[in-house]
C-alpha cells in the first residue's frame, strides 16, 4: 500500500479548509476541524487562537453574503501551505488576489500569514494577477 506524501495531504487539507470556511460559509466547523488548539495570526487585524479566527472571519463573511473564493493554486514545501485566490465580493467585481501560507503542525493548521491586493482596473502589463 503506497503512503501519501505528506505535502499532498496538507495541500489537500488546507484546499478542504478554505472550501468550508470561505465557499460553504462554515467558519465555526472550519476552525474545529482544522485549526491547532494554539493558532498563530500574523495578520494585525486578527487575534491567536481557533475563537479568533470563527469571529474575525465570521463576521468578516457576514458582511459579502454573494463572496466566493476562486482557489487558482495550492503549493506546500513540507509543513508549509501557500494558497493562491481570486476573492470576489459579489458578482461582477474584480475583487483581491490573496495569498495565505499555513503552517501545519500534527495535521492541523497553526500558524497563518496573508498578503492581499486589489485587482486594478488597468494594469502596466497584460499579464493577470492570476
Amino acid at each position: 500500500m503506497m503512503t501519501q506524501n505528506p505535502s499532498e495531504m496538507n495541500k489537500k487539507m488546507v484546499r478542504d479548509f478554505y472550501e468550508l470556511a470561505f465557499n460553504k460559509r462554515n467558519v465555526k466547523d472550519a476552525a474545529a476541524m482544522y485549526l491547532g488548539k494554539t493558532y498563530r495570526q500574523h495578520n494585525p487585524m486578527g487575534g491567536d487562537g481557533p475563537q479568533a479566527f470563527v469571529e474575525a472571519v465570521g463576521g468578516w463573511i457576514a458582511t459579502m453574503p454573494k463572496m466566493k473564493v476562486e482557489i487558482k493554486r495550492v503549493l506546500a514545501d513540507g509543513d508549509l501551505v501557500a494558497i493562491h485566490s481570486h476573492l470576489i465580493p459579489e458578482p461582477g467585481a474584480r475583487g483581491s488576489a490573496v495569498m495565505d501560507i499555513f503552517r501545519v503542525e500534527n495535521g492541523k493548521l497553526v500558524e497563518h500569514w496573508d498578503a492581499m491586493q486589489e485587482v486594478p482596473e488597468r494594469s502596466a502589463n497584460r499579464n493577470t494577477m492570476f
